[in-house]
Parts: C-alpha cells; structure tokens; sequence
C-alpha cells in the first residue's frame, strides 16, 4: 500500500491524532513515515522587539520542534515502524506550501495530518492549513480530525434548533 507517508505535526491534540493514525498505517508494512515540523517565524517577526529575544525565540521554536520530532519517532519506533525527522523553517511562506513541497521531496505516497476541521467564519479568520495541503498535494491526503471534536458552531446550533423545532 503506502510506502513512504508525510505527517506534518505542530503540537497540537489534533495533530497527535494524525501522528497516531500514520503510525497505525505503517504497523505491520515496510513504511518510513517523514515527521514533519515547520517553524514559521512570521508571527515572531510582527511582535519582534530585539535581534537578541528574536534570536532566542527561534532557538524555542526549534528546540520544541525537535522535541516534537523525538516524541513521534520514539512512539513510531515502539510500534515497529521507521520513522524520519525533518524541520524545516519558512518566513513569509505558507506552512501548506512547505508541506506538499517535502511530500514531493521525499517522494511521498501520501499525507496523514490532523485537521481541526473548522468552517465557516472559524475557518475564514484562523485559516487551513489542511484545506490548502488537500487542495493542493499531488498525492492523497488523509485528514484526521480528534474524536469528539465538535466540527464549528454552525453544526452545533443546528443540531440544537433541530431539537427545539421538535
């Protein structure tokens, strides 16, 4: 089936759930799954107050990524699969771009990543970063949303108007 899988992480609870999924895919197969991270330092460069708490805030940014980067590998290599790390950095570039630039790079069969799967205003104010990835990957990208994670507002106030019109 897939032989080399990209699984882009931040951190986040949703992007654990991405990682978890790749790595069940690659149990049991001849897989590399390509941990990815991207530190992108636009934000740091807005509030940027000095050249010395830039400099140490991308140290943190790195370093946590590595960190995140370890934490995948150790729980990819318990189960049995191979996994790599790759960090990249990007300023004034989009994370989504980065991403299906390394899924072309590595030669990837697809992409597994958590999406918090928001919509409407939630979606158009905090952007996706996934929606872009699927839109724009040349190989098949599988989204992985956290269980019980309520999809927007909409959903749940349409659920709630359905009840009262009862």
């Amino acid at each position: 089936m897939y032989q080399r899988i990209l699984v882009p992480m931040d951190g986040s609870a949703t992007s654990d759930c991405g990682v978890r999924e790749a790595i069940a895919l690659g149990r049991g197969q001849k897989v590399t799954l390509f941990f990815l991270h991207v530190v992108d330092d636009f934000s740091m460069l807005v509030e940027m107050t000095s050249v010395r708490s830039y400099d140490e805030m991308l140290k943190g940014l790195r370093q946590y990524g590595l960190e995140l980067l370890a934490k995948a590998r150790r729980a990819a290599e318990e189960a049995g699969v191979h996994g790599e790390s790759l960090l990249r950095e990007v300023t004034n570039e989009r994370v989504a771009d980065v991403i299906v630039e390394q899924a072309k790079q590595h030669a990837c069969d697809v992409i597994v990543m958590g999406t918090h799967g928001r919509r409407g205003f939630s979606r158009i104010a905090m952007g996706s970063e996934a929606e872009q990835v699927a839109r724009t990957s040349p190989v098949p990208v599988l989204l992985v949303r956290q269980p019980g994670e309520v999809v927007d507002a909409e959903v749940k106030a349409a659920g709630t108007s359905a009840k009262t019109s009862k």
